[in-house]
């Protein structure tokens, strides 16, 4: 048998090896898969089916029994450049200052708790989570659901919208919430890191994240562009509650709208309303938590 100068063992990223000697004389080589790796393989919930895309290019899930969709946000392929607690920018998931906003205690705040706290525990697990494809709208009998071409649901408050946005799913191994900011501002983070939107197109003056259904939008968006909205459906919507704080009542309605212009068109807007206050522009997605 041949004898060699070095052994060389070689793995993709994420897998590690544990070397030991057995107790017949051999030595033992374990290809260990760390936690982090689980970003390049989502999780598929029971109930649900895998329906298109990879984990880094639109990664889609169905419920079987409706229909709705949710795209797979791989959080661990992102810059650490978010915050969880306000001040320090650090994190791979949390809010993003794209607007210079205040992200003081008294400004724009989300206290790691709750869901929140429980999301952070399922990211660190499986790498990433789920958001809704779609704005959330009614079925036929009026219940939550994530599925194209519908109606979103608007006239509804912060606290209904919370409500709903639970009921959609809640089950042994996943459970719906409405949007953190940690989550939104994730999504957008993937945007920029996945080449889909630069970090200038999200925050500045522009009117790209407008009506996509529009013919001059059409004519003039990239087929990178029109892609990314088409997995992700973030242009041409509602503005959408999420459960990000402003100063100590204030809820925070992130995004624009399709027949708004300029800023207000961007997907980084922040907007500060009373939780009480209904719109005809406003709706709202979810986000699933896999137990």
């Amino acid at each position: 048998m041949k004898r060699y100068e070095k052994f060389v063992l070689e793995a993709e990223k994420g897998i590690t090896f544990e070397v030991s000697e057995g107790t017949m004389g051999e030595l033992i080589v374990r290809a260990i898969i760390t936690a982090n790796s689980n970003y390049v393989n989502p999780p598929i919930p029971w109930g649900y089916k895998h329906i298109c895309g990879e984990w880094n290019n639109g990664f889609v899930i169905e419920r079987i029994s409706d229909g709705s969709q949710f795209v797979w946000i791989p959080v661990e392929s992102l810059d650490s450049d978010g915050t969880l607690d306000g001040e320090h920018f650090s994190e791979k998931f949390g809010r993003r200052n794209y607007q210079n906003d205040n992200f003081s205690n008294i400004g724009y705040n989300e206290a790691l708790e709750g869901e929140l706290f429980e999301q952070l525990k399922s990211v660190k697990k499986y790498g990433g989570f789920y958001i809704s494809r779609y704005n959330i709208s009614k079925d036929s009998e009026g219940k939550p659901q994530s599925v194209k071409g519908a109606m979103p649901w608007v006239n509804i408050n912060f606290d209904e919208a919370k409500k709903v946005a639970s009921a959609l799913e809640d089950n042994e191994t996943v459970r719906s919430h409405l949007t953190f900011g940690a989550e939104y501002d994730s999504v957008l983070a993937w945007f920029i890191k996945s080449k889909s939107k630069t970090l200038d197109e999200i925050a500045r003056d522009s009117t790209e994240w407008g009506n996509y259904n529009s013919p001059e939008v059409l004519e003039t968006a990239s087929h990178e562009e029109w892609s990314a909205n088409n997995i992700y459906d973030f242009a041409g919507n509602v503005a959408e509650w999420t459960q990000e704080k402003h100063m100590y009542s204030h809820r925070v309605i992130r995004g624009g709208y399709d027949y708004g212009i300029g800023r207000k068109s961007t997907v980084s807007y922040r907007h500060c309303v009373h939780p009480i206050y209904r719109y005809n522009d406003t709706g709202f997605r979810a986000a699933l938590n896999i137990k």
